[in-house]
């Protein structure tokens, strides 16, 4: 089995194989229709050497493509910090901070990206157009290829698409007719920005065209300014879909390593793995699969071994990204309680913009937290059947896993302005039961209404999609083991057998039992 570095090499390589293939269909169709020396001509040399120089520009766009794509949405640093910074190293002496380092190098990676789109729009272009065109210079035909490269760079920075994103369903031929579109889109918004370009730089490159082939000319540019931004788009799509397609950390089937030991390779990559990185997120995917489909029951059966040691370690390292958002979240909140407390005084509440920042890190693993949720609550609901040994219960994981899920989510509920407060035994009895009592103190109720004010942002957004994974995931346990945890809530043991003993990472024991009660009522 290859080694978890060894995957996205190996995934590079294969993108750039299978991105040869669709660059080179377009490079011959836009050759042979555009062509002035007919279709069935014979290349010459100046063909070849405009179609090495073409898949050189597409490789040096792979390669800066390949550099800054990451699972995970890392916050870089304005230009200004990064000057003050290094004014700052220079003058005292002292190292920056680990975090100012990583935003720096963030930085200098999507300059990196948009230097390299730039430079690879100027040698595609020239590859493409050059001999097409009848008076064009090489400077002006690379001189709109740069713009070409720059609106895109720009556009694919902006919209932040060198996030690795992981769909319900990989299919690239999905993807053609977005990326023709999108193609024809950005292809026209380059054209013109090209063409100011060299409308204000026009004396310095002379006037060499001849007006009897200006508008032939502007149709080469236009037409190959689509060819080169569909085989971007093409690229970029089929850069998403190798790499975020599923890998098994697992031995082949009937060898010796699946009949021993077949969740070593994945537990190894969930915890050898850096995190945040794309292993690791493959990691965490490919556990999810196991815990939910039907698919490699081999494997999850493999979890529910008589020691019970690699039940607790896939539990653990699903519940760990859970209980990072959830004490996250407890911090930043107590620091916004704390603020608007000594701030109401001189009526000032903490700022949006202060709050997205403050909490934008933590929403950016919505993807992770939403597998894990998944893989754990689906885990603990196949332990029903497929836990011969009752390792889930004896083991306390079962109250370790619900004790987190209603933790995180009271603290996202808590976050998105929901009164998460504890209810009087009258308000759980009556049908008022579905509102939350309004027994907190000033200070909640008024940090609540700074972080719950702004609706319609993509933070508020990634919070309202973490608090539903979460509600299904509890929703999933509890409609499996139903019968078990109203017998148990009658005879008085629901908290001691789905609740931990100790203090829960946010909230209070009462608060979780509540909480729990509403999902038995199917009312939370």
């Amino acid at each position: 089995m290859s080694s978890v570095t060894d995957i996205v090499k190996n995934r590079f390589l294969g993108f750039l194989i299978w991105q040869s293939i669709h660059s080179t269909i377009i490079f011959i169709i836009f050759r042979t229709t555009l062509s002035q020396n007919g279709i069935f001509s014979l290349p010459s040399f100046l063909t070849c050497f405009s179609f090495l120089t073409f898949h050189l520009s597409l490789l040096l766009f792979s390669a800066s493509l390949y550099f800054i794509s990451s699972p995970h949405f890392h916050r870089h640093s304005p230009p200004y910090d990064l000057v003050l910074a290094l004014l700052h190293c220079i003058f005292t002496g002292l190292s920056p901070p680990q975090g100012a380092l990583r935003r720096a190098r963030v930085s200098l990676g999507l300059f990196g990206f948009f230097l390299g789109a730039a430079l690879a729009g100027t040698t595609a272009l020239v590859s493409l157009c050059k001999s097409e065109s009848c008076g064009g210079g090489v400077a002006v035909v690379g001189l709109r290829g740069f713009g070409f490269g720059m609106v895109y760079g720009i556009y694919y920075l902006f919209k932040r698409r060198w996030v690795l994103e992981f769909p319900i369903i990989q299919m690239f031929k999905m993807c053609l007719l977005s990326a023709v579109r999108q193609a024809i889109k950005l292809s026209a918004a380059a054209y013109i920005f090209s063409g100011v370009l060299i409308l204000f730089l026009q004396d310095q490159f002379g006037s060499h065209i001849r007006m009897g082939n200006l508008i032939f000319e502007q149709i080469i540019f236009y037409v190959g300014g689509f060819s080169l931004c569909l085989c971007w788009e093409l690229s970029h799509h089929l850069h998403q879909v190798i790499h975020t397609k599923r890998y098994i950390f697992a031995p082949p089937k009937g060898s010796a390593a699946a009949e021993t030991n077949p969740s070593e390779p994945l537990l190894a990559a969930l915890e050898e793995s850096t995190p945040k990185s794309l292993p690791h997120y493959l990691a965490y995917l490919d556990l999810c699969m196991v815990c939910d489909n039907n698919v490699d029951t081999w494997r999850r059966a493999a979890f529910f071994e008589e020691t019970g040691e690699t039940y607790k370690k896939v539990v653990a390292v699903c519940l760990r990204p859970l209980e990072h958002l959830a004490s996250n979240l407890v911090e930043g909140l107590e620091s916004s309680i704390d603020k608007t407390h000594h701030q109401s005084t001189q009526v000032q509440l903490p700022t949006v913009s202060e709050r997205d920042a403050r909490f934008s890190e933590l929403f950016n693993d919505y993807q992770l937290c939403a597998w894990c949720s998944w893989a754990v609550a689906s885990l603990t609901a196949r332990s029903h059947k497929e836990d011969r040994f009752g390792i889930a219960q004896l083991s306390g994981s079962n109250a370790a896993v619900i004790s987190t899920l209603l933790s995180c989510l009271l603290a996202v509920e808590t976050f998105l302005g929901k009164k998460t407060s504890l209810q009087s035994s009258n308000a759980l009895m009556g049908p008022a039961g579905i509102k939350w009592a309004t027994v907190t103190t000033a200070r909640r109720d008024a940090a609540t209404s700074v972080v719950g004010k702004k609706r319609g942002v993509p933070l508020h957004s990634q919070a309202y999609a973490i608090a539903d994974v979460l509600k299904t995931s509890i929703y999933c346990i509890v409609s499996t083991f139903h019968e078990e945890m109203l017998t148990g809530a009658k005879a008085g043991l629901l908290e001691k057998d789905w609740l931990i003993g100790g203090k829960p990472l946010y909230g209070t024991r009462e608060l979780l039992s509540q909480k729990l009660h509403l999902f038995l009522d199917f009312r939370a």
